[in-house]
């Protein structure tokens, strides 16, 4: 019979002196965005919610069949503002997808309109669904 374990990722806090935690603390990116991902016969089609980011301030790459969607947010203001809260994200953020299927570079299309980024990704055509003809002999 399988047996499951709920992980506590706070339960290493309460097992470590403080200075230990910092030690191994490796910083990672400050926003994180959600995307959808439609799939088709003939590509796929990411679609990354990006509010207040620029398209001078991305950096989409690919290989292979990953595909990575970087960049800044920045917020502006005054480095002496003081705020009672702060909830909208800012800094620098990355995304890696693993996609199935290698995609075809090449024929790759990005569109940044309205917070939404679209990327349309072409499979290769090795990676396209293929009908075999069965011969009668």
């Amino acid at each position: 019979m399988p047996t499951f374990y709920v992980r506590n990722p706070y339960r290493q806090l309460t097992r470590r002196p403080v200075g230990s935690i910092n030690e191994n603390y490796i910083e990672e990116p400050n926003v994180i965005f959600p995307v959808d991902i439609r799939i088709s016969d003939e590509e796929y089609m990411v679609e990354a919610f990006l509010p207040g980011v620029s398209t001078e301030d991305l950096d989409i790459q690919i290989v292979s069949n990953v595909v990575t969607i970087k960049g800044e947010l920045k917020i502006e203001g005054n480095e002496d503002d003081r705020y009672l809260l702060r909830e909208r994200p800012s800094g620098m953020f990355q995304r890696s997808i693993e996609l199935p299927d290698d995609v075809d570079a090449e024929k790759v299309e990005a569109e940044l309109k309205n917070g939404v980024l679209t990327l349309r990704l072409p499979k290769s055509e090795l990676a396209k669904p293929r009908r075999i003809k069965i011969s009668n002999n």
